[in-house]
């Protein structure tokens, strides 16, 4: 690994398919505004199946390090058609890809990969490795996801963030107003709410009957709670939703008008889960834009 370890760069896991490429030009237009390298690193596992000899091993073997090397070198022109003027990086390693970018996650400030993958590395994106590196990684992921918008109407689509009300989802609240400063667009808090997933001053289990002025009261705390980011991005304009209901269906209703939506990997209710949560899976697997699941 040639990179210097003193600079936070936004990675992207690259396996040749078509949704890793979009993975690719997603992570490059993020590191651009970022002002920061963008690395695309490919992993190498080497599990030969079969045992024809060591020359049979040897040319297998040289042939999908060829093909990695290839794969890496389309990953990088589409890069530069997106960002032209930022700096890539490329590597094959060898490893499993939970392996390789675990340790990527851990010199990135962001990983970024595709919604699908290819062949053996499929698992990479939004499979089992997908998963777990959104619950475990100690930097930020995003899964791009969805079909791919014309640019010019995209960039106008505001940020979704989930708001559970507790202190670990902080750091996905952080991550979108910066998201939504970034591209000058507006930020779209959503605070849904059941019958597990009590609101913010109601205790869980409670079936809270929620009047014109708890409403009002519960917008206020709400806003609140965003106060101290909004006073930091005072150009940021935040449309509060409240909603009763099950958050994973609330946030992918607004999903389908947002550029990226953000989440924590864990909360309460609804946003609590052994590993991912049930909201970070849903969204993970099914929102029609790209994700952030960002730890605390």
């Amino acid at each position: 690994m040639n990179i210097d370890v003193g600079r936070r760069v936004v990675t992207v896991g690259v396996d040749g398919s078509e949704c890793a490429l979009r993975a690719v030009r997603w992570g490059a237009a993020e590191a651009a505004r970022r002002g920061a390298a963008l690395r695309l690193v490919t992993a190498f596992g080497w599990l030969p199946e079969r045992t024809d000899g060591p020359s049979f091993r040897l040319d297998y073997r040289e042939m999908l390090r060829g093909r990695a090397e290839s794969q890496l070198a389309a990953a990088r022109v589409a890069a530069r058609r997106v960002a032209p003027s930022t700096e890539v990086e490329a590597e094959v390693i060898l490893g499993s890809p939970h392996a390789v970018l675990g340790a990527e996650a851990r010199i990135a400030q962001l990983l970024v990969v595709g919604s699908r993958g290819r062949g053996r590395l499929e698992e990479l994106i939004a499979g089992s490795v997908g998963v777990a590196l959104a619950a475990s990684a100690p930097c930020p992921v995003v899964v791009v996801r969805g079909e791919e918008r014309d640019p010019d109407e995209e960039a106008q689509l505001p940020i979704a963030v989930g708001v559970d009300g507790t202190a670990g989802g902080d750091e996905a609240i952080a991550f979108a107003f910066d998201a939504a400063a970034s591209r000058q667009v507006e930020l779209v808090a959503v605070h849904a709410w059941n019958d597990i997933t009590a609101p913010f001053g109601y205790a869980p289990f409670e079936e809270p009957v929620i009047s014109e002025e708890e409403l009002q009261a519960l917008a206020e705390r709400l806003a609140g709670h965003l106060a101290g980011w909004a006073r930091k991005h005072p150009d940021v304009p935040v449309r509060r939703v409240l909603a009763r209901g099950r958050p994973a269906p609330c946030l992918l209703e607004q999903a389908q008008q947002a550029q990226l939506v953000v989440v924590g990997s864990r909360g309460r209710g609804e946003f609590a889960g052994l590993v991912l949560g049930s909201v970070g899976n849903v969204l993970v697997h099914h929102a029609p834009c790209p994700v952030a699941v960002v730890r605390p």
